[in-house]
């Protein structure tokens, strides 16, 4: 049957104009060491259907990257110069060539036109395979993992081959070696008073920031509304346009779903101009909008009631991206879908006008990403920053260690086999084309203490130079000798920014309740940005864009600097806030008025 198949499919292909490849050697493109914590379970089924994504690779991409630091550093003629989506695919399509060679190879294996779907770039192709058949082709054993701690499975092998002739016309393919588990920022989420009803109180004599001559109410040392962030960060009175061209969106996953009872609940309480508004929800994948009031999303309520409230009338969207692990490996989910953030990544970069400003508060420790699909995945986001648009990402909430709040419990260990002690940066935070947000608390403020603010250095990418002289002064100061070995110090350094990320009084199937983490960071600056937006396209000037040559070159003085803290981790004391950058809150917490009139004289 086999001989028979594969005569019927030469003969096709004969005819179509495709030739079967010759015989080649296959060499292995990518081995991983299996990441501590995850036990191999069982064998999949042979029908077991993997989605597999192959990368090709993008040879302009420098010349994007090129344009992207061009239109998005203030002191450039090009300032604001964004670029279409079209022309955005066309420097990241890969090379006919390479087009060409991934189609034969498909093809001798049975893959038609009709059985592929191509990016708009055609620089990432899909394919819908059973893991019988992904093992031939990949020169593979998949098998099923556990997640010891979660309970979580995954469909992964530990290294696969490619023919010899194919691998300069293949930079990734996955899923195959990534054991991430992308979920709310790690374990983002802190809850606090849980079944307390906690009343907002407005005291008589307000709490004043001798630094910034800030004065705020003191029911904001404990509960954080949107009044007191607009008094935080000088945005009291500052009033959005509702049609003047803005957009702001935030991301959902795993099921979190945003409530929108709990919204108009929300803001009746702190947001009353805003009762009776929306956002649009849009549908990723078949992502659902479920709106029983009792599987309202912590997670998604906090993102949506805090950056929509912050930046009302701006249009808003929210999008729901199908996709939720853990994967069960029997005969009920027989697709594994556990990467739903590079399909929300297809979607938006095949969309013409994605909101200017979006937040997202999910990640993992990046040395699970392996790391040809977390360069990938970044240039990605270089591609929207390119276009206009400002991305946030939560720098998570482990301070140095693996995301895990509780700093006797940390595993900070490396996934290369040698199993040595390493601080254990953030992904996609660490990614040099996103803006990192890390967490505050209280007033005057500090970083946080209680769950630590992510941040770091990391180990896949180098240090961009927009970062070099504020990260070179923060190094040259730490006591020689501090971490020796624990941290890359040419790296990427994380966070680049920080807002509050404790105390945030949201609504949850209708109760109100405090929560905490920088889930609630990210969305909160993600609020800010388009307040700023919205005063650059009042004054006839293009959106922010990628955000980061901007904040640490001219609008560096619209910070609030955070000098008191620190984000211990992996049995250390980690990192300590300080005067200038540091790898707690980076360049500080936002001053809406001063930025403000930053970005409006440029």
């Amino acid at each position: 049957m086999r001989l028979f198949f594969l005569s019927t499919l030469a003969l096709a292909f004969a005819a179509s104009g495709y030739a079967l490849p010759r015989s080649t050697v296959n060499l292995l493109k990518e081995t991983v060491h299996v990441p501590r914590g995850w036990t191999r379970h069982s064998s999949p089924s042979p029908d077991h259907v993997i989605v597999l994504r192959i990368g090709l690779p993008q040879p302009n991409f420098p010349v994007l990257e090129k344009h992207l630091y061009e239109v998005s550093d203030p002191a450039h003629e090009r300032y604001g110069q964004h670029l279409s989506k079209e022309e955005v695919d066309n420097l990241v399509a890969p090379h006919s060539d390479s087009i060409k060679a991934v189609d034969e190879w498909l093809a001798s294996f049975g893959f038609g036109e009709e059985s592929i779907v191509r990016s708009p770039a055609k620089d990432w192709v899909t394919i819908r395979v059973p893991v019988s058949l992904a093992e031939e082709m990949l020169d593979t054993k998949y098998h099923v993992w556990k997640h010891d701690k979660s309970g979580d499975y995954l469909v992964r092998t530990t290294s696969y081959s490619l023919p010899e002739t194919l691998h300069e016309h293949v930079d990734v393919i996955q899923p195959t070696t990534m054991f991430a588990q992308f979920k709310g920022a790690k374990s983002t989420l802190v809850w606090m008073d849980e079944t307390e009803t906690v009343e907002v109180q407005h005291g008589k004599t307000r709490i004043v920031d001798p630094a910034t001559g800030l004065a705020v109410d003191p029911s904001c040392n404990t509960t954080i509304t949107i009044s007191c962030l607009q008094q935080m960060y000088n945005a009291v009175g500052y009033e959005p346009l509702a049609d003047g061209g803005n957009s702001i969106g935030i991301t959902g996953y795993l099921e979190q779903f945003a409530n929108l009872q709990d919204l108009q609940t929300f803001y009746a309480e702190q947001r009353p101009d805003a009762l009776n508004s929306s956002f649009e929800f849009i549908s990723v994948k078949g992502g659902l909008n479920d709106q029983n009031l009792s599987n309202a999303g912590a997670e998604a309520n906090l993102d949506v009631q805090f950056a929509f409230g912050l930046s009302f009338p701006t249009p808003g969207t929210f999008y729901s991206t199908a996709g939720r692990p853990p994967f069960m490996p029997d005969a009920d989910t027989p697709t594994d879908t556990n990467e739903p953030y590079t399909d929300w990544l297809d979607f938006i970069l095949s969309h013409p006008n994605p909101p200017l400003s979006i937040s997202t508060s999910y990640g993992d420790d990046e040395q699970t990403v392996p790391q040809s699909f977390a360069q990938r995945a970044c240039n990605g986001f270089a591609q929207l920053g390119a276009r206009g648009v400002s991305l946030m990402f939560s720098s998570g909430d482990g301070g140095v260690g693996d995301g895990d709040t509780n700093p006797d419990t940390q595993t900070c260990f490396t996934n290369d086999g040698r199993n040595v002690t390493r601080f254990i940066p953030g992904f996609p935070a660490s990614c040099p084309f996103v803006t990192s947000v890390g967490g505050t608390q209280h007033f005057p403020e500090v970083a946080v203490s209680r769950f630590f603010s992510g941040g770091g250095f990391s180990d896949y990418f180098a240090r961009p130079a927009y970062q070099n002289e504020v990260v070179n002064r923060y190094l040259k100061n730490l006591a020689p000798g501090t971490y020796e070995g624990l941290f890359n110090r040419n790296g990427r350094a994380i966070p680049d920014v920080a807002a509050q990320g404790d105390f945030f009084r949201i609504f949850l199937s209708g109760t109100p309740i405090r929560i905490g983490g920088t889930s609630a960071s990210s969305p909160t600056f993600a609020g800010f940005v388009a307040l700023l937006n919205d005063a650059r396209l009042r004054a006839n000037k293009s959106p922010l864009g990628f955000l980061n040559p901007l904040f640490y070159s001219k609008a560096a003085s619209g910070f609030n600097d955070i000098t008191v803290g620190i984000n211990g981790g992996c049995g250390t004391q980690g990192f300590n806030a300080t005067v200038g950058w540091d790898p707690v809150t980076g360049l500080g917490t936002p001053n809406f008025g001063k930025l403000k009139n930053l970005v409006t004289s440029s």
